[in-house]
């Protein structure tokens, strides 16, 4: 819309350009969201840990004015896709064509503004990715080996362990997957199998070796270390990014094998390589630039210009050393000027009811400004948190309902009905600023700048508490001052004054939810009949000005019957029925993992952290001992030594919460 005259003239948000470049001599952000996997529906632990976050920062940029781009996309390729293709008898690219715009629908749903939602399933991924591999190849970061896997000479593919079948040689179950039997939970080397099967087409493989190319992290190591040192300082890290980051270095980085034997990938583009492609967690984070590369031919302006660029990451915490190690590594390799991480923002686990947001989303009516307060005012920034149908009833009843929908529909409708809609002239002469204005102003300026300080660091959440608290101050402020009918009646020009007042209060916060809510802040700037506003350094009585006509109220959020609770958990999140055996045994086993893990209340210490690290790498060297069908008996040593880091973390678990 236009701004009207009787709008303060330059607060106006300018339209979103469609055509972004980085401006030199100005601040210019990159934002970046982990790509989620296409092969299913977007769930709400991936979209608090990356999307929704990284929305709300893209979000506060544009509100303040600043030039930043916000990039993200499916990650297509891999054994997963592969998988997942053969589970629904479709083709991998028609799997992916299924869930992209499964995908996209979802995060528009949610108001999830990004710059360009692509995927990495185009030319200028394999343009990138080969050009990225070829220049590592050519300065000698990459050596060749050779692996002992499993080979279907029927379907003529190496198997990867989720593609063989067979008995386990533990407990006789004979639907064992290739990495670990479901019926006793022994993890196993697919070659370990009794009478191994090829799931793809029944047929009994045999072992073959097959040759592969690592990354050599070793010879990059020094690099990396001295750019993390920079980064993780000025980009200001969480606490868990710096320690998983930390670990890695201190362990002393390796080879890491950056090939597969798939046919749904990059191709390695070497003679001798055909029917190799890059493994996934080597070509997916290069997704960023080609996505980028897909929104604009100028996209080496922002991926290759670290002078004007400042690139910041969104990620739960599994993704880390993905971002901090090996993509970092990967670009630091080629020998060219990339823009590299800056600031890193991850979080931890989100437990939570239900999975099915793709269905309950629609279905419960909650209009998705509800939804987005709720997960960012639970975002597990410094210890995991709970996703609770109770606990959501209760924010909207409780916080955006009585305080921030309380105070902008009092202000709106008394103005409506006793100004008929019109915003008075102040009478300075007759009621000056009491000590009730002066507070208000002082108050709101002290939130307001701490709130700016929080989104500048990225802390989200204490964004979020601090708005609601320019809320609350608007509520008392109108108790303070008693705004009524004999206020209006008996002391009018004192009543002018708070009615300007609150108007003025109620369009800052419009900005300032802006990127929470921007349905809501929308909705606050329709109902005042101004355009969305920018975000200013400080709060004053002088955006909204006398004679200016305001709109009709409008009810920002609607209470939530409190016996929702258990329909919505019984629909979305409970078992109704009687389980099956199957899914008794499934049920059986989760809580079994459950139990032996437990959720550490408040922010996780240092040594927590690590011992989390090194179960996470103990992890992977299992499972990298088993992919190269290494020797039992050194297989079962490993096991038990995760066993033991498991326990330990147990007993710091009960140490720490006695």
């Amino acid at each position: 819309m236009s701004t009207p005259a009787t709008i303060k003239a330059g607060i106006a948000m300018p339209p979103k350009n469609p055509n972004k470049v980085p401006i030199p001599g100005e601040r210019n952000v990159l934002i970046t969201s982990a790509l989620p996997y296409v092969n299913n529906v977007p769930h709400l632990g991936n979209i608090i840990g990356s999307t929704l976050s990284a929305d709300v920062y893209a979000r506060y940029q544009r509100v303040r004015d600043i030039n930043a781009l916000y990039i993200c996309g499916t990650d297509e390729y891999g054994t997963a896709t592969e998988t997942k293709a053969l589970a629904d008898g479709v083709t991998c690219q028609e799997l992916c064509d299924k869930y992209h715009p499964i995908h996209k629908q979802c995060y528009e749903w949610m108001e999830i503004d990004f710059d360009k939602f692509g995927r990495t399933t185009t030319e200028e991924q394999t343009k990138i990715a080969q050009d990225i591999f070829m220049r590592l190849y050519e300065r000698g970061l990459l050596v060749e080996d050779s692996m002992l896997q499993l080979y279907c000479g029927q379907c003529d593919r190496y198997l990867a362990d989720r593609f063989v079948e067979g008995t386990c040689p533990k407990c006789n179950y004979d639907d064992a997957r290739g990495d670990q039997c479901d019926q006793c939970g022994t993890l196993l080397n697919a070659t370990e199998l009794v009478n191994p099967r090829c799931k793809l087409d029944g047929n009994r493989p045999v072992q073959k070796a097959s040759k592969h190319l690592f990354l050599d992290l070793e010879k990059l190591q020094k690099q990396c270390e001295e750019w993390y040192e920079k980064a993780s300082v000025e980009g200001r890290w969480s606490n868990n990014g710096k320690v998983i980051t930390q670990s890695w270095f201190k362990e002393g980085l390796k080879l890491r094998c950056i090939t597969r034997d798939l046919k749904w990938g990059t191709p390695v583009p070497l003679p001798g390589w055909e029917g190799k492609v890059f493994y996934v967690w080597f070509d997916a984070p290069i997704g960023y630039p080609s996505i980028t590369a897909n929104y604009t031919k100028e996209w080496e302006k922002w991926w290759k210009n670290p002078e004007d660029v400042k690139l910041y990451q969104f990620m739960g915490k599994d993704n880390v050393p993905f971002h901090t190690v090996i993509f970092p590594s990967s670009l630091i390799g080629t020998g060219e000027n990339w823009t590299l991480l800056n600031t890193l923002s991850t979080t931890e686990y989100l437990q939570y009811e239900t999975g099915k947001f793709s269905k309950s989303r629609g279905e419960t009516g909650i209009p998705p400004s509800v939804w987005r307060y709720y997960l960012l005012s639970n975002r597990p920034e410094t210890n995991d948190s709970q996703y609770l149908w109770k606990d959501f009833i209760a924010r909207n009843n409780n916080e955006l309902l009585a305080n921030l929908g309380n105070f902008v529909n009092r202000v709106v409708k008394f103005v409506n009905g006793k100004y008929e809609s019109n915003v008075p002239t102040l009478n300075e002469t007759a009621a000056p600023a009491t000590e009730s204005d002066e507070k208000l102003l002082r108050e709101v300026n002290e939130r307001l700048k701490l709130y700016v300080e929080a989104l500048d660091d990225v802390k989200i959440r204490e964004g979020l508490r601090l708005a609601m608290e320019i809320s609350a101050l608007g509520n008392v402020y109108l108790q303070e001052n008693k705004i009524d009918n004999a206020l209006f009646a008996d002391h009018r020009a004192r009543c002018d004054r708070v009615v300007v007042t609150a108007l003025n209060l109620i369009y800052l916060l419009s900005a300032v939810l802006f990127p929470y809510m921007p349905s809501t802040s929308e909705s606050i700037a329709r109902q005042l009949n101004a355009p969305v506003r920018l975000l200013p350094d400080t709060f004053a009585v002088d955006s909204i000005l006398p004679g200016h006509v305001i709109n009709k109220a409008e009810y920002l959020f609607k209470r939530i019957d409190e016996k929702q609770e258990d329909i919505w958990r019984a629909k979305y999140g409970g078992t109704g029925s009687e389980p099956a055996a199957d899914d008794k045994k499934k049920k059986k086993k989760a809580s079994a993992k459950a139990a032996a893990a437990p959720v550490f209340k408040g922010e996780k210490p240092a040594e927590v952290i690590a011992l989390e690290k090194q179960i996470e790498d103990q992890g992977l060297k299992v499972r990298e001992l088993k992919a190269a069908k290494a020797d039992a008996a050194a297989v079962q040593n490993e096991v038990s030594a995760l066993l033991g880091l498991k326990k330990d973390l147990a007993e710091l678990f009960a140490k720490l919460t006695v």
